[in-house]
């Protein structure tokens, strides 16, 4: 199949286009109020399943790999964070992919004057995981308050850009889940793996060992997705910089392969109607 070469705009351009999805995917969720809600219930009641986890280990011990209890808490709460604004604005994208490669609705995202990974990944969004990201910042914040922590403006910075980093790297390895169906036309299996694969970040990383911690914390970094930016404000005399750079040099080395694959995906792709 001869596919269309990626017409290559201005950033005023792509903003305008997704301006109208944004807008198009906020009509959606209120036409739906009730399963906005739901879902949103859903969410929060999971996250709360946790904190209640969390309270029932620490009456049994004094602390997880050097984490205190309310350390954990806000490691948790970041967790829920880059989670959810994840889910937001990416997830719900790429987990219908392999659906579009199945039914060769793809075409359509080939013809476009745009560039298809970016249309592909940020077609919908979703606002009920906005408002559950808020709640795991309000765990974050209470965190901070317990620990007796006042973080300086160049803390939140960082802690910003960190958590940046962390949507980013959720993004890639989810976008190499779903890009899959390339090549397997059913990846659903994988796709729903990435629950199990990004639970792993939301414990500390002293826990960890060896080749495991190595594995997932530079080739697959789901162990320091969370875990940097908890750092950042909790040990506020310790130098951040080595964790910010290992954190920027993990996302900028999954981005670009992921941009790699995409594009071998994309020469790899045969229409469902050729």
């Amino acid at each position: 199949m001869n596919r269309p070469r990626s017409t290559h705009r201005g950033l005023s351009h792509y903003w305008a286009i997704y301006s109208i999805m944004f807008r198009n995917s906020l009509i959606r969720e209120m036409s739906f109020k009730l399963n906005f809600l739901l879902w949103m219930l859903v969410e929060v009641l999971w996250f709360m399943g946790q904190i209640v986890f969390i309270e029932v280990v620490f009456s049994y011990v004094g602390g997880i790999g050097g984490w205190s209890k309310w350390e954990v808490v806000l490691l948790i709460g970041t967790h829920q964070l880059i989670g959810q604004l994840f889910q937001a604005f990416f997830y719900m994208n790429l987990a219908n992919l392999p659906e579009l490669v199945r039914t060769g609705k793809m075409d359509f995202m080939l013809l476009l004057p745009v560039d298809t990974q970016f249309v592909v990944s940020m077609k919908q969004f979703g606002m009920d995981n906005v408002i559950n990201a808020l709640v795991g910042a309000g765990f974050v914040s209470f965190s901070l308050w317990k620990l007796a922590i006042l973080p300086t403006f160049s803390q939140i910075l960082l802690y910003a850009v960190s958590v940046l980093c962390g949507i980013l790297i959720h993004y890639c390895i989810m976008l190499v889940f779903a890009a899959s169906s390339f090549w397997m036309v059913r990846s659903q299996g994988l796709i729903y793996g990435y629950y199990s694969l990004f639970n792993i970040g939301r414990y500390p990383d002293t826990i960890y060992r060896g080749a495991f911690k190595l594995v997932f914390s530079w080739l697959i970094p789901v162990i320091i997705v969370a875990n940097i930016p908890s750092r950042i404000l909790i040990h506020a005399a310790e130098n951040p910089w080595p964790i910010i750079l290992q954190l920027i040099a993990a996302t900028l080395l999954m981005v670009g392969a992921t941009r790699l694959m995409w594009n071998s995906a994309l020469r790899h792709y045969s229409s469902a109607s050729s």
